[in-house]
């Protein structure tokens, strides 16, 4: 498929083409965009940045007075017989410690009193309402690198189904974007695309493999819109754990369809499918805390939301013209591709004008998370290393109108 077996017969049938593992390429050029110089293409006004100072204004207040609080307290305890050069390390610990809970604690307060006052989305989607119509071309995209195959084509075949149910399903098609350097698992990934092709009788469902994995995920996605992007509207990003209602996803299209200046819809995704006791109590966590501070963060955001990477509807046009990772100078991880990328693209397209928003409320939206203590730890290791990257990007001036990339929970 695409790379093991290229259509290199002449005399291929027109019937038998519509059958290949890939749509005919339809190029969509995809610029890098400078960290330095920039011209926005829209006045940030336009998306209501002047209704969202006075929540932001409460936010931080609030945050800064729990800190100073909370310090002062601390200090008082430290103070008895004067501070040493070990509890002034600790008392600066603390402080950045309990900023970051205090910080989190208004967020969920906020969200807490949005739902309480049903405050209305601010694109107007509303879950309980009959499904809109949905008229624009919309990819599925689901990047994948040595992942279990029946299990991340088990989840993509749920999801097809379901939106198949919605009726809306002509409307989507469905890509498989291996990077997969496993052969055995290369083999496995095909086999069971195969299988899935055949069960589900779709021929918009496609397979693509890419014999090197440059730039990651980023460079999975980009190497799709340069051969795929121009004949879609939008594309959904998907995990390889990720899980969405077709209910879910049809709203998420007719969302972005009616707010032409919107670049990216974010849903919450929620914690499913745990096992163990310490993926129970993140399951637990999330299901109670989780709404509220995205309620929250939706609320103080406004326009200027973010983007977690996956289990999100994105512009395909403003993503091409205005999301294009530069390769930074230096060694890595500081230099070298943008790893975690997500962040500097909500960031580049909210400062070429476009609006970001997150949507709380919708729900239908799934992911699963670390088994155990030190699989958690280990993501977070590798999260962390990650951002190291994301660093240089504020030195150069890139996340000017995305401060969500700063203060996200995720």
């Amino acid at each position: 498929m695409d790379t093991l077996t290229p259509a290199t017969d002449p005399e291929l049938k027109e019937d038998d083409r519509r059958h290949a593992f890939l749509p005919p390429e339809s190029t969509l050029q995809m610029s890098m965009q400078p960290l330095r110089e920039f011209q926005r293409q829209r006045r940030a006004s336009d998306f209501g940045l002047r209704s969202i100072t006075l929540p932001r204004a409460c936010i931080f207040i609030g945050t800064a007075t729990m800190t100073a609080a909370g310090c002062y307290e601390m200090y008082e305890v430290l103070q008895v017989g004067g501070i040493t050069i070990l509890e002034a390390i600790v008392l600066g610990l603390f402080v950045l410690l309990f900023a970051w809970v205090a910080f989190s604690f208004m967020s969920s307060l906020a969200g807490f009193v949005v739902l309480l006052f049903r405050r209305r989305d601010a694109l107007g989607i509303d879950p309980t309402a009959s499904l809109p119509p949905v008229i624009s071309r919309n990819a599925m995209l689901l990047p994948t690198y040595n992942e279990d195959p029946r299990r991340i084509m088990a989840r993509l075949q749920a999801i097809h189904e379901s939106v198949g149910a919605t009726g809306y399903g002509r409307q989507f098609d469905w890509f498989v974007l291996s990077d997969t350097t496993d052969p055995s698992i290369w083999i496995a990934e095909e086999k069971c695309f195969l299988q899935l092709r055949h069960e589900v009788g779709d021929r918009g469902l496609f397979y693509r493999h890419r014999p090197e994995n440059t730039a990651r995920k980023s460079g999975n996605i980009e190497d799709w819109i340069k051969r795929f992007g121009a004949q879609y509207d939008h594309m959904i990003i998907l995990d390889a754990d990720s899980l969405m209602t077709g209910d879910t996803i049809v709203r998420l299209a007719a969302a972005i369809e009616h707010h032409p200046n919107v670049a990216l819809i974010q849903t919450l995704p929620i914690v499913v499918n745990a096992r163990t006791r310490f993926a129970r109590l993140q399951q637990f966590a999330g299901r109670l805390y989780g709404p509220l501070i995205a309620a929250g963060i939706a609320w103080w955001h406004g326009a200027e939301g973010n983007y977690w990477g996956h289990n999100a509807i994105i512009r395909v046009r403003a993503f091409a013209q205005d999301a294009g990772l530069p390769e930074l100078r230096g060694r890595k991880p500081f230099g070298g591709h943008i790893l975690s990328h997500d962040f500097v693209e909500a960031a580049l397209m909210r400062r070429a004008g476009w609006a970001l928003y997150m949507a709380p409320a919708l729900g239908g939206s799934f992911e699963e998370c670390p088994p155990s203590l030190l699989d958690f730890a280990a993501r977070d290791r590798r999260w962390c290393r990650e951002t190291c990257s994301i660093w240089p990007c504020f030195r150069h001036g890139a996340c000017i109108g995305c401060r969500g990339c700063i203060f996200s929970p995720a």
